[in-house]
């Protein structure tokens, strides 16, 4: 199927009444069927073959650290697949990442596929604003599975309200480490632990960059196929980098543009 003839997804979602306040208090927010079975199917095929084109040389997971185990990952499909594009760069999504983010416009940062295999390990804890050279209160990542899962395969589990706490100083990452640092000081505040559990294809959740999450290991043996849009508010600056993979991140996404500029690069355009 060519990009031309895929589903359209510039109508919008009616996002519910309270779903915006649900995303202030707890850092996420789950919505469903904010794309069709009918329409997820043709770019799902298209997100799939990029994908498993693009990790052919994996290792087997006997073979691979906890972050390894975790998931394949592809990053900026929609660089190297048009069909990919349109579904990254839809307005229909990126209408919803503004509604939560109280904005009239957002920027792309970056896609990702997030596909834990069969016995894939759990995700660590982690917040993704660790990676990223922006205000990561002014970020918002949809992970949309592309088929029906289970909680068995690894949907989200958020600690509900972390964010106000803002971005938190780890030893690392997303690894074994920063696992134990998160799960004491989640445990440690209280926090409720919400889990996403089973999602259709289609469904949607948006998260903060700075809300702490993880997911636990694909017990099924089905592939959990995931795809994330990392989106931020338009009019965003970008930050010194505060570790050396934000540093790595503002090269890779940001296209090398200097702390204390718009962020606003080719990689990065107008959404919604």
């Amino acid at each position: 199927m060519s990009a031309t003839s895929l589903p359209s997804l510039d109508s919008a979602y009616p996002v519910p009444g309270n779903a915006v306040g649900s995303y202030q208090r707890d850092g996420f927010v789950l919505l469903r069927k904010i794309a069709t079975p009918q329409e997820i199917a043709p770019y799902r095929e298209a997100i799939v073959e990029t994908t498993f084109g693009q990790a052919s040389d994996r290792k087997p997971l006997a073979e691979r650290d906890t972050y390894g185990k975790a998931f394949i990952q592809v990053m900026n499909l929609w660089r190297t697949n048009e069909r990919v594009a349109r579904f990254v760069l839809a307005p229909r999504f990126a209408r919803i990442a503004a509604t939560l983010l109280g904005v009239d416009r957002v920027r792309l940062y970056h896609d990702q596929a997030l596909f834990k295999e069969p016995g894939g390990g759990h995700t660590p804890w982690h917040q993704d604003g660790f990676f990223w050279p922006l205000d990561a209160s002014r970020t918002v990542t949809m992970w949309m599975p592309l088929v029906d899962i289970t909680a068995e395969m690894g949907s989200m589990t958020f600690a509900g309200g972390s964010q106000r706490d803002g971005f938190i100083k780890v030893p690392d990452g997303i690894s074994d480490e920063s696992d134990e640092f998160y799960n004491e000081y989640v445990v440690s505040k209280g926090y409720p632990l919400i889990t996403s559990g089973a999602m259709a294809a289609g469904d949607a959740t948006f998260h903060s960059g700075i809300t702490i999450h993880r997911a636990p290991e694909n017990a099924t043996q089905t592939t959990r196929e995931v795809m994330t849009v990392i989106y931020f508010a338009d009019g965003e600056l970008v930050q010194e980098p505060q570790n050396a993979n934000q540093d790595v991140d503002r090269q890779a996404w940001l296209d090398g543009a200097a702390p204390g500029t718009p962020a606003a690069s080719a990689l990065n355009p107008l959404l919604g």
